[in-house]
């Protein structure tokens, strides 16, 4: 699972499945499953640190557990196929 702000989310995909960030670049291809939108930088930053804390984790994981659940499923460990 990544996290991250910015300001271009096309962009920053494209940067990541391109293997342009190092931290992701072994994990690729990475598939967006959640994005928000934020008015203020301040606040998307703000809820970005939140998601990085454990509770921000675990509250992530659980909105999200059908997703995740069906993604695991679908890969079974391996690396998706295109």
């Amino acid at each position: 699972m990544y996290i991250g702000y910015t300001t271009n989310l096309e962009k920053r995909i494209e940067n990541h499945n391109a293997g342009g960030t190092t931290s992701t670049a072994p994990r690729r291809p990475l598939k967006l499953i959640f994005c928000e939108y934020y008015l203020s930088k301040e606040d998307a930053m703000r809820r970005e640190k939140y998601f990085k804390t454990t509770a921000g984790k675990k509250g992530l994981k659980l909105m999200l557990r059908a997703t995740l659940d069906e993604m695991k499923g679908a890969f079974d460990g391996a690396r998706p196929q295109e």
